[in-house]
Order: C-alpha cells, then structure tokens, then sequence
C-alpha cells in the first residue's frame, strides 16, 4: 500500500519489486519530506525518513512503545511472549536489558572473541578445501548458531537447524501481519511455541545442573525470585532472534557491499586496521534492520510536526543511513568513512537511545572475524552468482545465499 503527498510522489519501498533494492524509493520519500504520511496497514502513522528526525525520535523520552499505557497503534508481536523487553519502555525495560546486559560487557565478549575464531578458522579451512563457500550459510549462520545458542543459551550444537528454521520463521513474522500471509502467520506461531517448549526444557536442566552462560545467569535470577521462569524462557526466545538475525544480515549484506566493490576489498587487503571501521560503514550502507516502530508518549514536535500522545511513526533507519544531508557521497560504499580522526555521523544501523543494540558487542565479533579470516586466508574472494535473492522480510533485511569462489 502507498500514500501520495501532494507532489505526487508515494513511498513503495515496502513493495515486493523494491526488495532487492529499496535504497532509491528511500531516497525519493526523503527527497520528498522528512515526515511522509502512510497507512500502516489500516493504521495512519508518519514515516520519519531522514537522520536528524530519525536520531530525534529514538533519543527522545517522548517517544516509547506505548503498549503498556494502551496507546499504541500498532499491533505488538511479542505481547504474549513475557520478558520481551524489545517492545517495553522504561521502567520495565530496563529491568530485564540490565540482566541480559551482562552477557554483552567487554570482559564476557572478549572470553567469545577467541571461540568466533575458532569457528570462523574450521569453517573456512574447510571451504579452502573445495575452493567454494557459501558466506550466508556455510560461515554466517554456523558462527550465529556456535555463539548465540549454544554459548549464550547453553543449547545442543545438534540442533542447529531448528534454530535457524525457529529464527527464520519469528523474524519473519515480526513484520505488520497486513504484509504476512496465512502461511507467515502460523509459521510464527508454530516456531514461537516449538522454541519455548525447547527452552522450558533446557531451563529445567539447568536448574538441576546450573550453567554460567547467560540462561544459566537467568534461571538463577528466576530461583531467586527477580524473574519468573516463563519471562527466562521469553528472553532467551527474543535473545536467539535478535541475536542470530542481526549477525547473519550483518555478514551476509556487508560481504555482498564488499564483492560488489572490489576497489574497497583491496584497501582492506592493504589495512587491515580498516575492518573494524568497515563494519560501521556496512551497518549505514546495507542495514540488516531497515526500521522500527515509535509511539508518542506524549505532545510533542519533531521537525516542523506536532504530534500528539499515541501517534505513531515508522522510524526509516535505513533510510537515515543514506541521507546525504549527513553522508557525504551516501550512496557510495567507502570503508574508510569511519575511520581516521574524523570519522562519519554515528549511523543508526543498531537504533539508539536506550533501545540501543544490547547485542551489537557480539554481532561485531562475529563479523570482524569472518571478514578478517576470509581476507587473511584467502588471495581472492569472488562472487559466484550473478544476482542474489534476498527473504521477503522488511524489517530484517537479509539474503538467502551468498556462494562465492576462494582462492589460497
């Protein structure tokens, strides 16, 4: 569905023919207006598509979710999940980020540094081997399974393709349900229970035998009465989801920016200090979250908009990372932009504000480290297909595959 302003441009980038590239109708929605009007399904909400009001929107204590004052908009996905605090606001947010915050310190990532390497080392020696590897499937998603479920959640290596089919299915369906079919829809459902019950089992065990990964330091919490045992099962549920999604995408949408620019590959080659910076710029350039939903909390003004308590927005993040009025040269993947004593305009792939990415310490280890090992290893790295298909999510924007061709 697309609203038309006056000037008769309408903003289409949800339309399936924009998946593989939403980027321009981005830009002629932005061009347009930083607040564009749109019905989100059959819900009147303003788009934000420009960086400064994006930036506005998620630092503002105005704004929030609304869910628990009853004022929102939107339908929430996650409501009968207890202990999802992705769409909570303050205090309740806080209460459980602080908890699942302590997994993500500098002391704990820098213990999984050395375990990403690992991983990363094995499957691409492997790849070496038959001289072909698929970055998406055979290196991405491996890394995302070894890190996030079974380090962070204690979980059988095993049943790593349960995990990603459960991942796939719920991120899936944390799009609008007016963008989903019936087929999504119970999809998700299945998934989300299939996942619980998986998790209720595990919690069980570690009760019996306790762990000192993160659900082990949940389940503790729940024995001692700071949480209650479905609300560790429903972290745990959103602490997969988020976890995985947002590392996979990073790594499969970056590495593609990269083979699409060999020019930027050999300055990586060059500098390797450069990969680090490199990640932010393909966080503004390809993130693997397009937007977000806000709610006004109360009366307020962004721009030259007056919004009331529960309006709504749909916050273009992705649309704020090539907003030329910010980036110089926006559409232009450059992975020097973030580096040297004058980097760029912090960019909003992992949001701000106190929504801020818990998990974005670890989605960076995981993809510094297969984008270094793939260049320290290899002499060449070559895309082996002529166009990529991307999954018909909107909110998480990622490829299916992403096979390439390696040379020692």
């Amino acid at each position: 569905m697309s609203t038309a302003l006056p000037t008769g441009v309408t903003f289409d980038a949800f339309d399936p023919d924009q998946r593989a590239d939403p980027y321009p109708a981005y830009r002629r929605v932005r061009d347009a207006a930083a607040l564009f009007p749109f019905e989100f399904g059959d819900v009147p909400v303003t788009v934000v598509t420009r960086y400064e009001e994006c930036a506005q929107v998620l630092t503002g204590s105005e704004w929030g979710h609304g869910y628990s004052a009853g004022i929102s908009p939107f339908r929430d996905t996650t409501a009968a999940i207890p202990g999802s605090f992705v769409r909570m606001d303050p205090p309740q947010h806080g209460r459980y980020r602080k908890l699942v915050a302590k997994a993500f310190t500098p002391r704990t990532m820098g213990d999984m540094t050395p375990l990403a390497g690992r991983v990363v080392g094995e499957l691409v020696d492997r790849a070496l081997e038959r001289g072909e590897l698929d970055v998406l499937n055979d290196l991405a998603v491996p890394l995302a399974v070894a890190m996030v479920p079974v380090r962070l959640l204690g979980a059988d290596p095993a049943d790593g393709a349960l995990f990603r089919e459960w991942q796939l299915a719920i991120a899936r369906g944390s799009d609008p349900d007016w963008l989903l079919g019936a087929d999504d829809v119970a999809a998700r459902g299945t998934a989300a229970m299939e996942c619980m019950g998986y998790f209720a089992r595990l919690v069980a065990s570690k009760k019996e035998q306790p762990g000192s990964d993160l659900l082990g330091e949940l389940v503790a919490a729940s024995v001692a009465g700071a949480l209650t045992e479905p609300e560790v099962i429903g972290i745990a549920l959103l602490t997969l989801v988020a976890g995985m999604e947002t590392s996979i995408n990073l790594i499969g949408n970056g590495m593609l920016a990269l083979l699409r620019n060999p020019d930027q590959v050999a300055l990586l080659r060059e500098d390797p200090d450069l990969i680090a910076p490199a990640l932010d710029e393909m966080l503004r350039y390809d993130a693997p979250t397009q937007f977000t939903i806000r709610v006004a909390l109360a009366d307020t003004v962004v721009g030259d908009r007056q919004f009331r308590r529960g309006d709504g927005v749909v916050v273009l993040t992705a649309s704020a990372g090539r907003d030329d009025r910010v980036f110089a040269d926006a559409d232009t993947f450059d992975v020097t932009r973030y580096a040297g004593n004058r980097p760029a305009r912090k960019h909003l792939g992992f949001s701000l504000g106190i929504h801020y990415c818990v998990g974005a310490p670890l989605a960076r280890i995981e993809a510094d480290t297969a984008v270094r090992t793939l260049l320290e290893r290899t002499s060449a790295v070559e895309l082996a297909a002529d166009e990529v298909e991307y999954r018909p999510s909107l909110i998480h924007r990622g490829i299916t595959a992403l096979p390439v061709a390696l040379r020692r």
